[in-house]
């Protein structure tokens, strides 16, 4: 399961907004590529015409915004397929959570 650390939020820019709403969507699954040199490439698949899974294009999204993402934990990373040229992350949406017992001070539970 993945799971985003608890960060501050932090406003989103609207070239933020958007990304995150492209990941949201799960009809075009984001991915992270990061290939052998270090380059880092988010984007995804879109298809092309009525006839879905028939042609189409990468479509790249800013590195900078999505980097942002991540590092606020509005966005998460799943597990890497790994070949010897490129890494490839599928990218989520961050499940928030609500804070667990453990986390609430103890005069809380007793108050």
């Amino acid at each position: 399961m993945l799971r985003a650390l608890p960060r501050a939020r932090v406003p989103l820019s609207p070239g933020g907004a958007d990304v995150l709403r492209l990941v949201m969507e799960q009809r075009a699954p984001v991915f992270l590529t990061v290939h052998a040199n270090g380059l880092r490439r988010y984007g995804y698949w879109q298809a092309v015409g009525s006839a879905a899974g028939r042609g189409g294009c990468h479509v790249a999204l800013p590195t900078d915004e999505c980097d942002a993402l991540h590092a606020a934990g509005r966005i998460v990373l799943g597990d890497p397929l790994v070949d010897p040229a490129k890494t490839i992350y599928p990218v989520r949406a961050a499940v928030a959570t609500a804070p667990s017992l453990a986390d609430t001070p103890r005069q809380a539970l007793t108050a």
